[in-house]
C-alpha cells in the first residue's frame, strides 16, 4: 500500500521555503514562509585545508538557525521536534498514516539522487534537509525539490540520516493547523539582527552580516597578505576557477534562492507592507547577481591585470550591496 501525505512537489524559488509550503499544504505563499524564516542573511568564510585549493563559502540567506523550526514557530505550526539514537521508523510510519509529514536532516552526498561532493567532507557537510512525504512498503517517498518524490530503500535513507553527524536522526512532525497570526515583526526583527549582528556571539561574528561583507570586500582588493583573494586564488588557473566558481554557485544556486535570495526577500516585504526596503533589497539583488555574473564569465588563465581588474569589480558590487542593505534595515527599523 502507498501512503502519500501530499502531491505538491517541485521547488519553486528556494528549496527549503518549497518544503515547508508543500508539507503544510501549500497553504502559504512561498514567500512568506521565506521571508518568516528569516529571508536573507549573509555569511563569508574561506575554508583552507593542506594541499587542497581554498574554498570560498558565501551563505546569503538566513544562517545558521534551522528554517523548518524557525518557519514553523513563526508560523504557528505546532510540531514535535526529536532527536534518537537510532532512527525512529515507529514514528515516521505513524506520522505518514496521520497525514503528517516528517522532516529529515542528512547528509547530502548520501543520497544516490545527488552526485558526490568531494568538499562535503573540508566544509563539514553543512545540515541538508528532506522530507519523508510517503512510502511504499520499505520503499519511502521523499521531497527534494524533483518535480516528483524520490523512491529510496529505507535502509539506504536510514544511511543518509546516521551520516550527517550534527543532525543525525533528527525528526520534525507538524502536529497541528496554525495558531495564532504570523509572526512578521519577530521575522524581521530577527533579519535585521542577522544583518547587523551579533549572530553567533563569539569572534566568528565578523564574517556575518555587514561586517562579513566588509571583509570579504576587503579581502578582494588585498593584493598582499594571505588572505587576501590574490594570494588564496591567483596562484594557478584552476585556483582561480574554483573560487569564482563558488561565488556564483553561492550567490544563485546553494542555499540560496537567485541574486542572494533579496528577490525572495523583497517580495515578501511587499507582501507585508514594507515597500521602501524591499525596492533597496531588490536592487541590492542587482549587484550581487552581477557579481555572479562576474565570476562566471571569468577567464581562469586571466593575467595579473585581469585579476586585479575582476576583484576590484566584484569588490565594487560589494561596497553597493553594503550601502543599499544598510538604507533598507534602516527602513526595517522605522
Amino acid at each position: 500500500m502507498t501512503v502519500l501525505v501530499y502531491e505538491d512537489f517541485g521547488t519553486g524559488r528556494h528549496r527549503e521555503a518549497s518544503l515547508i509550503r508543500h508539507a503544510l499544504g501549500s497553504a502559504h505563499d512561498e514567500e512568506l514562509v521565506a521571508g518568516l524564516a528569516g529571508g536573507i542573511g549573509f555569511m563569508y568564510f574561506v575554508f583552507e585545508y593542506a594541499g587542497r585549493t581554498p574554498i570560498a563559502t558565501i551563505v546569503a540567506q538566513s544562517h545558521p538557525e534551522p528554517w523548518v523550526q524557525v518557519a514553523l514557530g513563526r508560523l504557528g505550526v505546532p510540531y514535535d521536534a526529536t532527536r534518537a539514537m537510532k532512527p525512529r521508523w515507529g514514528r515516521v510510519r505513524a506520522a505518514l498514516d496521520e497525514g503528517q509529514p516528517a522532516f529529515c536532516v542528512v547528509d547530502r552526498s548520501s543520497l544516490p539522487w545527488h552526485e558526490p561532493d568531494p568538499e562535503a567532507e573540508m566544509t563539514g557537510a553543512d545540515p541538508y534537509t528532506v522530507v519523508i512525504a510517503g512510502y511504499d512498503g520499505d520503499d519511502l517517498l521523499i521531497e527534494d525539490g524533483a518535480e516528483t518524490p524520490h523512491r529510496i530503500d529505507r535502509e539506504e535513507f536510514g544511511a543518509a540520516w546516521t551520516a550527517h553527524r550534527k543532525g543525525r536522526h533528527q525528526l520534525i512532525v507538524p502536529t497541528g493547523p496554525p495558531e495564532g497570526e504570523p509572526d512578521v515583526d519577530g521575522a524581521i526583527a530577527a533579519t535585521v539582527t542577522h544583518l547587523t549582528g551579533p549572530v553567533l556571539g563569539n569572534q566568528f561574528d565578523v564574517n556575518f552580516g555587514f561586517t562579513g561583507m566588509e571583509r570579504f570586500a576587503a579581502q578582494l582588493r588585498d593584493t598582499t597578505t594571505k588572505t587576501g583573494w590574490e594570494r588564496r586564488f591567483g596562484a594557478s588557473p584552476e585556483a582561480l576557477a574554483s573560487g569564482t566558481g563558488r561565488l556564483h554557485a553561492c550567490l544563485e544556486e546553494e542555499w540560496t534562492a537567485p541574486g542572494a535570495t533579496r528577490p525572495l526577500y523583497a517580495d515578501f516585504l511587499d507582501l507585508v507592507g514594507r515597500p521602501e526596503a524591499a525596492e533597496l533589497f531588490r536592487e541590492s539583488a542587482g549587484h550581487w547577481s552581477a557579481l555572479a555574473d562576474l565570476a562566471r564569465a571569468c577567464d581562469p588563465h586571466s593575467d595579473a591585470d585581469g585579476r586585479r581588474a575582476l576583484f576590484d569589480a566584484c569588490a565594487e558590487h560589494v561596497d553597493a550591496c553594503l550601502e543599499l542593505e544598510g538604507r533598507a534595515v534602516e527602513a526595517l527599523r522605522k
